[in-house]
C-alpha cells in the first residue's frame, strides 16, 4: 500500500487498498474508459457555431457533429431542426490525451457529486482557452465546454451493444463511485471534494 497515493480522495484508505488488491487479482473487475464526449452547446446556428466546431476540432483532433434543436422555443431565438451544439465522441488514445488536457484545465479537482451511480463522471470546463495549447481567438471569443466519461467493466456490452444474447447486468458488475475516484486517481491523480 506504500505505493498508494490516497491524498484528496473522499474514500479511506483502507477501501481503495482493497479496490486496487481486487483489480490485481482480478483483471476483468477493473473499469475502463470507454469513451469521452465533448459538447460545445451555443443555442444558435451560424457563424459562431462554424468557428466553435472549428476550435473543437482543434481541441480533440476529431470532426465535430452537429446536433439539432429538439423544438422551438421562441423566447430563445430557436427553432426546431436548427443547429445550435456540436459534439465529439473520444475513444482509446484520443480519449485518453483529451483527458489529460482537461483535467489540467481544471486543475486536477472535480466534485464528488459529478460521479453518477453507474461511475460515470460529467464536469464542465467554463474557457476553452484554459486548455493547455489553446490561444484565444477574438473571432471566436470565450466557449465553455461538458466532458463526459463513460467508465464501464469489460463484459459490459451484453446489456445493448450486441446482437445475440443480450442480457442484464447485475449490480455487482457495475461501477461504484469509490471505484470511478480511484481509477481516475490513479490514472490522472484527480482528487475529489
Amino acid at each position: 500500500m506504500s505505493s498508494v497515493s490516497v491524498e484528496g480522495l473522499p474514500v479511506p484508505p483502507d477501501r481503495v487498498a482493497e479496490i486496487l488488491e481486487e483489480w490485481k487479482s482480478k483483471p476483468m473487475r477493473k473499469p475502463r474508459i470507454v469513451k469521452v464526449t465533448v459538447n460545445m452547446s451555443l443555442g444558435q446556428s451560424g457563424e459562431r457555431l462554424q468557428r466553435a466546431a472549428e476550435v473543437l476540432e482543434e481541441i480533440t483532433g476529431q470532426k465535430p457533429v452537429f446536433r439539432k434543436a429538439k423544438r422551438t422555443i421562441r423566447a430563445f431565438g430557436i427553432r426546431k431542426g436548427e443547429n445550435i451544439a456540436v459534439m465529439v465522441t473520444l475513444r482509446k488514445e484520443r480519449a485518453i490525451e483529451f483527458l489529460k488536457k482537461a483535467f489540467e484545465a481544471v486543475g486536477y479537482r472535480l466534485k464528488a457529486s459529478s460521479i453518477d451511480e453507474h461511475g460515470n463522471v460529467s464536469f464542465g470546463i467554463e474557457e476553452h482557452i484554459l486548455i493547455p495549447g489553446v490561444k484565444y481567438d477574438p473571432r471566436v471569443g470565450i466557449l465553455g465546454m461538458d466532458v463526459a466519461i463513460t467508465i464501464q467493466r469489460p463484459g459490459h456490452r451484453i446489456v445493448e451493444r450486441r446482437r445475440a444474447r443480450k442480457d442484464h447486468i447485475p449490480r455487482r458488475h457495475r461501477v461504484t463511485r469509490e471505484e470511478t475516484m480511484v481509477l481516475l486517481n490513479q490514472m490522472f491523480g484527480v482528487t475529489f471534494y
